[in-house]
């Protein structure tokens, strides 16, 4: 059953995924991002090759001659998954293709719509039978 996690006050999400990918890759893992548009795919994506004055985090999307060869895939429609391993979800809804996955990381912001879209979230995965640990990563 996917495990599922929810990092709460996130005040920069496209630095937290950094950071998350970051300690995945070193792990070995895979890891897909479920991303709200392409427009947060490039801002993403220059998060990453900049996250690390040592190195960067190489990424593609779905359907690119890389996207094999790389641990982190940045999607936008979850219609051509190629690994199952880890998702972070940076939708408002939550991902129709998740339970695929080993691992589920959802991000939830500062403001007050993140919040309750995140609380539909969590009561969806709660309601379904799967654990859900909460992080704060204020304190993390």
């Amino acid at each position: 059953m996917t495990r599922v996690e929810f990092y709460f006050n996130v005040t920069d999400k496209l630095a937290k995924v950094a950071e998350l990918c970051d300690k995945a890759v070193a792990k070995g893992r895979q890891l897909t991002v479920f991303t709200q548009d392409e427009v947060m795919n490039s801002l993403l994506q220059q998060k990453l090759w900049q996250h690390s004055a040592a190195s960067f985090l190489p990424s593609a999307q779905p359907g690119h001659a890389t996207s094999r060869q790389v641990a982190i895939i940045l999607d936008s429609d979850g219609s051509d998954l190629i690994q199952d391993d880890i998702l972070i979800n940076l939708k408002t809804g939550h991902p129709p293709f998740f339970s695929r996955f080993r691992y589920l990381v959802e991000l939830v912001g500062d403001d007050e719509d993140d919040k309750v879209a995140a609380r539909q979230r969590y009561k969806f995965y709660r309601d379904r039978g799967y654990q859900v640990k909460s992080t704060d990563a204020a304190v993390s």
